[in-house]
């Protein structure tokens, strides 16, 4: 593919409001997880909730779309100001030649939870104030962001589980390079929700510790929240990054489980190589999917090892944000593009001791250094996996 301008991009989690805290978090090797309960859940989790969505003031005109993720999605468009540029893309272009390509796993599902609380007592009919299409449709943060943004070009939302906001970046670099849009709004935004937290506890994947990707004793994720976006261009006058290539595959071996070698997530990385014109030893790290369940870390290791052998420095990034869910593409693809442009190489945290049989080169040391191109995985359920490959900006 043509690399493709990466002009802007931003992330809120459980580390902050935008790249500034982000990247502090990553440099000091601090996490944001913190043992909280949310809402009724009491599971005892270490959860990443993202402060100030409650506070967050809300414009009238849009009052309809007000639930947790569509806050969340607004706290993202202001981070590092990342709605001032889309809106000078948009005069540049033109409100319809930029579009919006979003990924989410279960969207403002939590309004309609609340709302079940406030069932009519005779009929059981839910509240009247409860707007579906806004808030729980899975499409509502794409239409949401839309229509904040002033926007009339295509849109959309991806939910492949934790692959969503990966895939995105490629659905919107295909129209581009078909000519049906000259910029996109991409990224993910998924918030904390009962079905979630209760959903993955019942799977026995929620760990009841911090979670420890790579860790010769991990006992699973550890959940967060959050909202990425970045903004891509046909050109940019001083991009800060460059996507350079978009694999996705869909193994489909189990409804939640990988492949045990990593097959879809090696076909994935070998086609954003392929994209990319670039061999596995142009590639300067790799953020890891990571998510410190026992059969991820496992599969994910095979597959890189395959691809990329032993040497490439890698780590995950989920000790600091936990697993962002539908949002992990996104949070993923910002964290390797904070890394390119800062040379940093994040260290994986709560690491006691790597895992004997996973043979990739983990990283349990921040290192610096400049990096030319990062590579960011993103593997779903039902077997849907992504890598993108950046390339630093001059």
């Amino acid at each position: 593919m043509t690399p493709l301008a990466v002009s802007d991009y931003t992330v809120v989690s459980a580390l902050g409001h935008g790249r500034a805290p982000t990247l502090q978090a990553l440099r000091a090797g601090r996490s944001g997880l913190r043992q909280v309960d949310f809402e009724t859940a009491t599971l005892g989790a270490w959860l990443g909730v993202v402060d100030g969505i409650e506070a967050l003031d809300w414009r009238a005109d849009l009052a309809d779309f007000d639930c947790r993720n569509n806050r969340l999605a607004e706290l993202g468009l202001r981070a590092d100001a990342f709605s001032s540029s889309v809106r000078r893309a948009a005069a540049r272009f033109g409100a319809a030649r930029i579009g919006v390509f979003l990924g989410t796993s279960t969207s403002g599902i939590l309004q309609t939870e609340l709302a079940y609380r406030r069932r009519d007592a005779v009929s059981g009919a839910l509240p009247a104030d409860l707007h579906y299409a806004e808030t729980h449709n899975t499409y509502s943060v794409a239409r949401y962001v839309r229509q904040a943004l002033d926007l009339r070009g295509p849109a959309c939302v991806v939910s492949t589980a934790c692959s969503s906001s990966a895939k995105v970046f490629g659905q919107a670099a295909r129209l581009i390079e078909l000519g049906l849009i000259d910029a996109a709004v991409v990224g993910g935004v998924d918030s904390l929700c009962l079905t979630t937290l209760y959903g993955f506890q019942a799977l026995e994947l929620v760990s009841p510790e911090i979670c420890r990707p790579w860790d010769a004793q991990r006992r699973g994720l550890s959940i967060g929240e959050a909202a990425a976006f970045a903004l891509l261009e046909r050109d940019a006058a001083a991009p800060l990054a460059w996507l350079l290539g978009c694999g996705e595959s869909s193994d489909g071996h189990h409804m939640s489980s990988p492949h045990p070698e990593g097959a879809g997530a090696a076909l994935a990385m070998r086609q954003a190589l392929a994209q990319a014109g670039c061999t596995p030893a142009d590639v300067s790290y790799i953020n890891l999917h990571g998510t410190g369940t026992p059969g991820n870390d496992a599969a994910e290791d095979r597959g890189v090892v395959s691809v990329f052998g032993r040497d490439t420095p890698c780590s995950s990034t989920k000790g600091y944000t936990g697993h962002t869910l539908g949002a992990a593409g996104g949070v993923e693809a910002v964290v390797s593009m904070l890394a390119l442009q800062d040379g940093l190489l994040p260290a994986g945290l709560n690491v006691r001791q790597i895992d004997p049989t996973l043979q990739s080169n983990y990283l349990t040391q921040a290192r610096q250094g400049r990096l030319e191109r990062v590579a960011s995985n993103s593997f779903g359920f039902g077997g849907s996996n992504a890598c993108l490959l950046f390339g630093a900006a001059p």
